[in-house]
């Protein structure tokens, strides 16, 4: 193990493991938010309940404000980070998790982790124009940049190799997922 501090402390980690393999159903965890528009191509949204085990947790609702944009080139008004950027945000943030996690359970301290990401999407197909076109991201990629002081290269490739494997939102955007939308 090297002088890095610790991302995540591995005996907390651990005992949360033990706790969702004892009661499974604290693995089960439904995220929601709340969004209105608020004009043009602007959306303004919040954090709403955390579920977890059946349990809902009001104390997120409206704890956390987001606002979404476009750039004036896709005419939006640019007051804010646009949908695509918080898809990348959102992989980036749980590649950050998911490394720390894995990190502690490898005994493998970080000092730092850096990702840049790109997003390419051809607008075409959100368009209308290209049917053989899908509307969302032709490919999302993205560099890690790993600093752990005295951990050889091969277990950082390793770690890297995980975080592809065990990434809940890196899942969610490369695998099929039933998104439900429904008329109120």
């Amino acid at each position: 193990m090297s002088n890095a501090t610790p991302y995540l402390d591995p005996q907390a980690l651990a005992d949360t493991v033990d706790a969702v393999r004892r009661e499974p159903s604290l693995g089960h965890v439904t995220f929601s938010l709340e969004g209105q528009t608020d004009g043009g191509l602007r959306l303004n949204s919040q954090t709403g309940a955390l579920t977890q085990a059946g349990n809902v947790d009001t104390s997120r609702r409206g704890k956390f404000k987001l606002q979404s944009d476009e750039p004036v080139s896709l005419l939006g008004s640019d007051h804010a980070v646009s949908p695509a950027e918080y898809v990348m945000k959102g992989l980036a943030g749980c590649y950050a998790v998911t490394l720390a996690a894995l990190a502690a359970q490898d005994g493998i301290a970080l000092k730092s982790v850096d990702v840049n990401l790109a997003f390419d999407v051809n607008l075409s197909g959100f368009l209308g124009i290209d049917k053989n076109v899908r509307p969302g991201a032709q490919q999302i990629r993205v560099d890690v940049a790993v600093e752990s002081p005295g951990t050889p290269r091969a277990r950082i490739e390793q770690l890297v190799r995980k975080l592809q494997e065990r990434s809940p939102i890196r899942d969610t955007l490369a695998n099929p997922v039933d998104v439900l939308t429904t008329l109120k």
